[in-house]
């Protein structure tokens, strides 16, 4: 097929895009700045420079590759495009992801659609963020928690808009868990090193985990596969703070991390971190595995961690 990977230069798309080349898929994907053309060419796709933001830019680069699938990977996250993460103000750092997954969805679907693209696979979320009732795992056919009131809700509103349009779209929504591999762990190593990244109270809160590479084979499987909804692509294995901060820790070589009271957090990092920390609510990929047929190369975070965060 001919894929339209939007954000081929992120940390997920430099190792999507070799996949989608491997299985003999003709890629075209997208960077802001021709600086990293070169990157694409090496990763064995045609690359275009393109603003997600821009409606007309967005346009002609969906019709000049004429795909039969967009993919859209597009986030804000990197230093470049929204500084040093900063998760006590949440709602002000995520801004440009926040855009890219409103108007970008918007400028890439009615692209699609303008074209006569048939399908449309976008990047959610799955980590801390699953509706804070019954129980510590979640299901796609449990509610994204929207955290009204705090400064993620317009992050998770944002999340919301992308599964709502892309299912009007009859496409499909993956959510990812917090990815790590090469370049996606790097701040929080460095404050894990630091020791400037504690357990808080008692480290309750779950997350779900995935590798890069097994974000990039699940999405390969949506890609194929015309899969439509929603599915979670996260590891085996959802887990508490309390377990998995410590191993972060002493697999990149750092001390063990400190301990800090639910309240100093909640005046030091804010209430976002507190939450996902102590309330965070994980995630199940049993539909993905069943529907298509995912199976992670890296089922534990334990494994992951072990073998080499980057």
């Amino acid at each position: 097929m001919r894929v339209f990977v939007a954000g081929g230069t992120g940390v997920l798309g430099q190792r999507l895009v070799p996949q989608l080349v491997a299985r003999g898929h003709e890629v075209t994907a997208t960077t802001t700045g021709a600086g990293k053309l070169g990157v694409l060419a090496g990763l064995g796709a045609q690359g275009v420079v393109m603003d997600g933001l821009d409606a007309v830019s967005v346009g002609e680069a969906v019709a000049a590759a004429r795909p039969d699938v967009i993919v859209h990977q597009m986030t804000g996250i990197s230093r470049a495009h929204a500084g040093k993460p900063d998760l006590k103000h949440f709602d002000r750092w995520s801004v440009p992801t926040i855009r890219l997954r409103t108007e970008g969805t918007d400028h890439l679907l009615a692209a699609a659609e303008a074209t006569g693209v048939p399908h449309f696979v976008a990047q959610g979320y799955a980590n801390w963020n699953g509706i804070g009732t019954d129980g510590w795992v979640k299901t796609e056919e449990d509610p994204l928690d929207l955290h009204e009131g705090t400064a993620a809700h317009p992050a998770m509103e944002a999340l919301r808009h992308v599964e709502e349009v892309v299912a009007a779209a009859g496409g499909a929504v993956l959510r990812y868990g917090a990815f790590y591999g090469p370049g996606a762990t790097d701040d929080q190593v460095e404050l894990v090193r630091k020791r400037q990244f504690p357990l808080i109270g008692a480290g309750t809160g779950y997350a779900s985990w995935v590798h890069l590479d097994d974000a990039a084979s699940a999405t390969v499987l949506a890609v194929e596969q015309k899969a439509r909804g929603v599915f979670n692509i996260v590891d085996d294995e959802p887990a508490p703070a309390s377990a998995w901060l410590p191993l972060l820790a002493s697999c990149a070589g750092a001390k063990p991390p400190m301990r800090v009271p639910v309240w100093l957090a909640r005046l030091l990092a804010g209430e976002v971190v507190v939450t996902m920390m102590t309330e965070g609510r994980a995630f199940s990929n049993a539909k993905a595995k069943r529907e298509l047929g995912w199976e992670p190369r890296y089922p534990s975070w334990r494994q992951g961690f072990a073998e080499g965060l980057n």
